[in-house]
């Protein structure tokens, strides 16, 4: 494991920040049909949907559908078509009915970096009226330009960590076949962000992925410090997962083909919250 950058540490961002960054790691464990583990640093961030053209203070380096060292753009999200994010999602937690859940939304995501992203996992947070977590939107996406989204309900124990369990129906890596299953645990990020995710077929656990960070002050020396500390990321993130799954072939693992995906961009699992998944 590399050791924790903290030289942003000193001042913290107010809670409720329009914009949050997230340095940290992600970790792939596979158990068969060979095992494999690899670990990168990466660094998220995450912005509140209702002020994404608010500038976050001391940061020039971030802007808000334009080009920048970094950069959100809403096309990257959502339906994809450049739309605002809010009346979407609206949308989405009306039609699963969960539109308490509405009234904040908090979009975990990486940014593009010099006009460049793939992101293979964003997460929509979404808060009631009185600040609880209510629904959770994991929307993944493939390098054949795919994407689906899982949109689950939160229990009454919003203040723990929100456990779920669901068919996998959207294909991700050709190395992995549809037939599974994940079980994700996260939280809502605050201090610190950590998403668990496990994969599993008929025959038990096959794969374990981390996603970790400590939160940062996302200004411009933080945002050059990452940048420096993980030069084009997501150039890199897309780059290594190709290198991987070309490691994993010459080593005996099957190639999938690729099914169609889903028909509906976002579907809502009919299995409810559990609090043994991890």
């Amino acid at each position: 494991m590399t050791t924790p950058d903290t030289s942003d540490l000193m001042t913290r961002p107010p809670p409720g920040a329009a914009a949050d960054l997230y340095v940290g790691e992600v970790m792939h464990r596979r158990s068969r049909p060979k095992a494999y583990e690899f670990v990168y640093r990466v660094f998220n961030i995450v912005l509140d949907i209702d002020r994404l053209a608010e500038p976050p203070a001391r940061c020039r380096l971030f802007s808000h559908n334009r080009f920048n060292l970094f950069s959100f753009h809403d096309r990257d999200h959502g339906p994809r078509d450049g739309s605002a994010l809010r009346p979407w999602i609206e949308e989405q937690l009306a039609a699963a009915g969960l539109s308490p859940a509405a009234a904040q939304v908090r979009l975990l995501c990486m940014p593009r970096v010099l006009g460049y992203g793939f992101d293979p996992l964003s997460i929509w947070y979404c808060h009631d009226a009185a600040g609880d977590l209510r629904a959770i939107l994991y929307q993944v996406k493939n390098t054949f330009g795919d994407q689906h989204g899982y949109l689950l309900p939160v229990g009454d124990d919003s203040a723990g960590p929100s456990d779920h369990e669901f068919d996998k129906i959207f294909h991700v890596s050709p190395l992995i076949a549809m037939d599974a299953r994940y079980r994700i645990r996260t939280t809502s990020p605050d201090e610190s962000l950590a998403v668990l995710i496990r994969e599993s077929d008929d025959d038990g656990e096959f794969l374990v992925a981390t996603l970790t960070g400590e939160r940062r002050v996302m200004t411009d020396g933080a945002l050059i410090r990452q940048f420096l500390r993980v030069p084009f990321m997501t150039l890199k993130v897309i780059v290594a997962i190709h290198w991987q799954a070309i490691r994993l072939m010459l080593r005996g693992v099957k190639y999938t083909n690729r099914p169609q995906p889903p028909a509906e961009g976002v579907s809502t699992p009919p299995h409810p919250a559990r609090k043994d998944a991890a």
